[in-house]
């Protein structure tokens, strides 16, 4: 059998305060019921190990572009975005938690982003028909929070910036099975527990359903 990973992008800084860490945890809980076989890799996007993106990198990117090989600090700056775009592409599945932050993502979540989506990486760019995603064969999972904003609220709760970005981002890099789960209480007024409870709900249902069952392995006779 062909051994699938499931790769978990954490944004959320919160650590066991985090709501999209625990709507995480269920998804990720039934995932390993139905998928026994499955190999799951955690990478916090707060444990440092991300690279700044910087004008050494820039400049390799432009490099690139322009057909050239980059050189000195921007051949140091390429090799760590390919490093950190090979880790993320090393991955059949993905699960990323995303809370909002300021009507979209946090800033580190956009940081990983922006180191990983390179020409020849993430994607290809020709000039008479524009970008091409490179990421094929991969699907997603987002669990998406926030505390204020919901659709049935009004703008002065605040605009979603967060999914639809994210999912565009996706879209544009090859991933377009992509699955969601949203938790937004507004967290002033109402009572969180009823959805809550619902997105774990739903982060089991869409985990049941994330990956065809796995096969049980042939016996030799």
């Amino acid at each position: 059998m062909t051994m699938t990973t499931l790769l978990h992008i954490s944004a959320s800084p919160r650590g066991q305060h985090s709501e999209s860490l625990a709507i995480a945890a269920t998804f990720l809980e039934e995932l390993r019921a139905t998928q026994p076989d499955l190999t799951v890799e955690h990478w916090d996007l707060w444990d440092r190990t991300l690279p700044e993106f910087g004008p050494p990198a820039a400049a390799a990117k432009m490099a690139i572009f322009g057909g050239a090989d980059p050189e000195g600090d921007q051949a140091t700056a390429w090799r760590a975005a390919r490093d950190t775009f090979e880790r993320f592409d090393s991955a059949d599945n993905y699960l990323f938690t995303v809370p909002m932050w300021n009507a979209s993502v946090p800033y580190i979540l956009k940081q990983l982003i922006d180191v990983i989506s390179q020409p020849g990486m993430l994607f290809a760019f020709d000039p008479a028909t524009g970008y091409t995603g490179l990421l094929q064969n991969k699907r997603a999972a987002i669990i998406y929070t926030s505390a204020v904003y919901g659709a049935d609220r009004g703008p002065g709760f605040g605009n979603d910036f967060q999914q639809p970005y994210f999912e565009d981002w996706l879209h544009w890099a090859g991933v377009h099975d992509i699955h969601s789960i949203a938790f937004r209480p507004n967290l002033a007024t109402a009572d969180p527990e009823p959805g809550r409870r619902a997105a774990h709900t739903q982060a089991s249902k869409v985990a049941r359903e994330f990956l065809p069952p796995t096969e049980p392995a042939l016996l030799a006779g």
